[in-house]
């Protein structure tokens, strides 16, 4: 379960605090660590500590590679072993910086990254959240940027958030005073989607903005669970997700019906899809079928869907990757 407001540290700010706490929870992260901490200490923006938060069932080198740094990382060993989003709040109890960012073990910053980002907080009190364009990188080398033709949205992106999750969690600046404001920082009962979930909620309130420029790079490889569970377990938790926006979101369904039909059928052709490599042709057209009026692509993935997957799967998986958010 996610930490309710009252048992949420209450923080007071005083000028001995950093402006910045930057978030890391480690479980067995050595093998990126250093590459990590070192693009933090490489800022040009130096007033942030980091919270270094290790699971309990960390067993590999990666603690005494963290209480390497010295007193600008301070490092936590966990009590009990938590998924991510109820050890990021634990983490999040440690931060005395007026703003939160997060980078994961195995990510990158780029060094102007806060620089660039806390000024834009600082000028405006509504603005809850900045995040940045970034370069996404697999072990082969090859790098792409995230946002290289399609530029993002900023100011009240409530709406266009709901629809895609096009923020990066490595490129964020939160205030905290955004994070305080709501019933409960993370949903400790997400798995991968909590960053998202919280996202979504500090849009609704508060003002976002964007940096049109790479600050971060985000690595892509098989051992990540984004790449080996993101799928099914996104389609899962937008479920969760949808519950939390009915508690805040004043009319929620009635206002936000055709976001909330998109991301429902966004989950579904996803489900779909899944089905379909599983051998269950039958169930995967069944589960398409009420979107075939909606656009081409779902008419044609569902006629297609009258095949092996091994034929026609990743060439039609490509091509809703990449049409979806056009239709």
């Amino acid at each position: 379960m996610s930490l309710s407001k009252d048992n949420q540290s209450q923080k007071l700010f005083d000028s001995s605090a950093p402006t910045v706490s930057i978030i890391m929870n480690c479980l067995n992260c050595e093998r990126y660590l250093r590459e990590a901490i070192d693009s933090v200490f490489a800022q040009t923006y130096e007033d942030w500590e980091i919270i270094f938060w290790e699971d309990k069932a960390s067993e590999d080198n990666s603690g005494n590679i963290a209480k390497s740094y010295g007193s600008k990382l301070r490092y936590f060993k966990a009590d009990v072993s938590l998924p991510l989003y109820g050890a990021r709040n634990l983490a999040m109890q440690k931060a005395r910086g007026k703003y939160i960012a997060i980078l994961d073990c195995d990510d990158l910053w780029l060094p102007t990254k806060l620089e660039e980002q806390i000024p834009l907080l600082e000028r405006d009190d509504g603005m809850g959240l900045v995040y940045s364009d970034a370069f996404m990188f697999n072990e082969k080398g090859k790098e792409k940027r995230q946002f290289r033709i399609n530029k993002p949205y900023r100011g009240n992106i409530f709406s266009e958030l709901l629809l895609c999750n096009f923020i990066n969690t490595q490129t964020v600046v939160i205030r905290r005073e955004a994070f305080d404001s709501m019933d409960h920082w993370f949903d400790g009962r997400l798995i991968l989607a909590g960053d998202y979930d919280a996202y979504l909620r500090i849009s609704y309130r508060w003002k976002v903005d964007y940096v049109d420029k790479p600050l971060a790079r985000y690595r892509v490889h098989r051992n990540s669970k984004s790449w080996k569970d993101g799928r099914k377990l996104l389609t899962v938790e937008l479920d969760l997700i949808m519950e939390n926006l009915k508690q805040i979101v004043y009319e929620f369904e009635d206002k936000y019906s055709a976001e909330i039909k998109a991301v429902k059928r966004s989950r579904d052709v996803k489900l779909s899809l899944l089905d379909w490599e599983k051998g269950d042709k039958k169930k995967a057209r069944k589960r398409l079928r009420v979107y075939i009026h909606d656009g081409i692509y779902y008419l044609l993935l569902y006629l297609l869907m009258y095949l092996p997957y091994h034929y026609a799967f990743y060439p039609c998986y490509r091509m809703y990757t990449k049409n979806i958010m056009a239709d």
